[in-house]
């Protein structure tokens, strides 16, 4: 199996199925309620492709350069760009097509009710904490070059500054929104931790044992494959349900009504004689 045949099996026809299901739920007049319609919801969909081209390029052509993953030249077709073949370019698309879309099929299916008292900052705070701990441990593992834990290192410490930027503003309203988080998270994460499994059994591409903890799930899939997953579908999960959330225009009302007020604080007394 080729790469793109990997991405015509496992990521076109479950976007053809849900963009059929898209199609089916708008002839039914099923739409995102009020309460996730802050924005249109294919628009920060699309926001979010954009934000992964932009972030995943140069992280993924650093792990292709320093050989912790490469790709058979045989299945690929050969189209390259930096040290990255055309297909992973279109992975970086495709995943988060599929979660985000996998996300919107179920938030047409919540009630129109925003819950009341769900500001917990507390929460927040706490989160990104624990995990501005781990971003600095995954950061003195790459400063101290500990070859076993070189691939988890990297993933974390270039996915968690974009979630401990979303765990900061809106932790708690991730909380609060929990059921559609992990509902919209977890299925998408197993099933493409089972098609990465089939490509690196097929040798679509491999992962540098020297460069890993070689925890391996199911005998064949690294366990940091598995974190990638997790965590890349965490970034789309998290980041669209804040988009569309109300809660969080309300807290950016808050937010701006806070910095104003600052600005005001800081003006000069004049006293009149």
């Amino acid at each position: 199996m080729t790469y793109f045949g990997f991405l015509s099996l496992f990521l076109a026809i479950p976007i053809v199925i849900l963009l059929g299901l898209t199609w089916r739920d708008a002839r039914l007049g099923r739409q995102v309620p009020r309460c996730f319609a802050s924005y249109p919801p294919y628009a920060i969909l699309a926001l979010h492709l954009a934000m992964a081209l932009v972030y995943t390029t140069p992280w993924d052509n650093y792990l292709v350069a320093t050989s912790v993953w490469w790709y058979d030249q045989a299945k690929v077709t050969g189209i390259v760009f930096g040290y990255v073949p055309i297909e992973e370019y279109t992975f970086f698309l495709v995943q988060p097509i599929m979660t985000g879309l996998w996300l919107l099929f179920w938030l047409r299916r919540q009630p129109d009710t925003v819950q009341k008292g769900w500001e917990n900052g507390r929460f927040r705070y706490t989160a990104l904490t624990i995990l501005g701990i781990i971003w600095v441990i995954m950061v003195a593992i790459l400063v101290t070059s500990w070859a076993p834990g070189t691939y988890m290192a990297l993933i974390l410490a270039w996915a968690l500054l974009p979630i401990m930027l979303q765990v900061g503003f809106g932790g708690d309203i991730l909380w609060q929104h929990r059921k559609i988080v992990l509902l919209g998270l977890v299925p998408p994460t197993l099933f493409l931790a089972a098609a990465d499994a089939l490509a690196i059994y097929d040798g679509i591409w491999t992962i540098d044992p020297a460069q890993t903890l070689n925890w391996y799930l199911g005998g064949i899939l690294p366990f940091e494959e598995f974190l990638f997953f997790l965590i890349t579908n965490v970034l789309v999960t998290f980041g669209m349900t804040l988009f569309l959330a109300t809660e969080s225009q309300e807290r950016l009302a808050q937010m701006k009504t806070a910095v104003s007020q600052w600005r005001i604080n800081r003006l000069p007394v004049t006293s009149e004689k």
